[in-house]
């Protein structure tokens, strides 16, 4: 069977009137100006509102990942797709294996919230929760080796591997030409960091046109990434236990971290101020963005992705009572964050910024990318 190229794989275009396809309604997603609270009136930052995309911004990596896999022959017609996800990357796959036909295994965890696991077996993927995290690697590890018990006892099984694989940050590169014909100029990128693919991929493009770009990257407190101390995180979407092989720490010039109630609170005032809000990774990377809009000279043209939308955090982010459980409704966060000097200088709880930014294992990219490879 013939497969309509999905819109995310091309070149950037319009949407097509009337989509033949689910794989058709990916990109071209709209840009919002976001000011106040953040901001002054005059100065804000253009927000890429990601959520607009069926699933989020992951429908792009899922549906490149799996046409490229097919393409190389890595993956046969019908053959089951296994891999491990939080949450967004999950409902990627579930619509790259309904548009090529493929049946899907997401492996997760328990903090994955109740609505996503009901949409996904709605949407036809099967879902493999682990029980119990890993002292060394927490639940990603516990999650990837559950995988890879899967894969050993299905024969043609393929794993995207979303934390290592390169098609996963070539998949960015339309989202970036979108930015570019909607924008014209970018000075500034602020980026949530997970995986790393979209934080690579965007701002690789990006600097094609733009060599002087300043990238941002925005992680969770409790997150390994950039060398802090890996700790149970509630925030979900952003932030590693594990050292992901697609992260290009070279493209940072800074990074921040944000804690889960500074992050709630900025997902609150974007819906009361600007009706377009999301998750952990849009909160935290809005707190940021306003940061920038307020300390950088006026003119500059910032953009910010925020990955996905409101909707499977509506217990969580969005409900009071858990939010007060977890004692997250606090005052508005303070207006600067705090700063040091090297990134494991000392354990972070709450917004903090570095300007210095290092592969915390010492690897080269040619290294990261041959460790994804094993």
């Amino acid at each position: 069977m013939n497969f309509p190229l999905p819109q995310a794989l091309g070149a950037h275009a319009p949407l097509p009137l009337v989509a033949r396809r689910p794989s058709q309604l990916v990109g071209s997603t709209p840009v919002l100006w976001i000011d106040e609270p953040f901001a002054p009136p005059g100065r804000g930052f253009y927000a890429k509102l990601e959520g607009a995309n069926p699933g989020g911004i992951k429908d792009r990596p899922g549906l490149h990942m799996i046409h490229e896999a097919r393409r190389r022959g890595d993956l046969a017609p019908g053959t089951p797709i296994v891999e491990s996800s939080s949450g967004t990357f999950a409902l990627g796959l579930a619509l790259a294996g309904l548009t090529f036909e493929h049946p899907v295994t997401v492996v997760t965890d328990p903090g994955m919230e109740p609505s996503v696991l009901r949409l996904l077996t709605t949407l036809g993927a099967h879902v493999d929760q682990v029980a119990a995290p890993y002292a060394d690697g927490g639940w990603q590890r516990a999650r990837r080796e559950r995988v890879a018990e899967l894969l050993a006892r299905t024969p043609g099984a393929y794993c995207p591997d979303q934390y290592h694989n390169p098609d996963s940050v070539a998949a960015y590169g339309p989202l970036a030409m979108e930015l570019i014909s909607q924008l014209g100029r970018i000075d500034v990128l602020v980026v949530s960091v997970g995986t790393g693919g979209h934080s690579a991929g965007i701002s690789r493009v990006l600097r094609e046109s733009f060599p002087t770009l300043t990238t941002i990257g925005v992680d969770s407190v409790g997150s390994t990434i950039f060398g802090q101390p890996v700790r149970p995180r509630l925030m979900r979407g952003l932030g590693s236990s594990i050292h992901p092989g697609n992260v290009d720490y070279a493209a940072f010039a800074e990074v921040h971290w944000v804690a889960p109630a500074e992050a709630v609170w900025a997902c609150r005032q974007l819906g009361r101020r600007h009706y377009a809000t999301g998750g952990w990774s849009v909160g935290a990377v809005a707190l940021v963005a306003g940061w920038v809009a307020r300390t950088y000279p006026p003119g500059t043209r910032i953009a910010a992705v925020f990955p996905d939308g409101p909707h499977r955090y509506l217990d969580t982010v969005y409900n009071d009572a858990w939010c007060r459980d977890q004692q997250l409704l606090v005052q508005e966060p303070p207006p600067e964050p705090d700063e040091i000097a090297e990134p494991d200088e000392c354990e972070v709880t709450g917004w903090t910024r570095c300007g210095r930014v290092r592969d915390p294992l010492g690897r080269t990219t040619a290294q990261r990318a041959e460790a994804g490879a094993r």
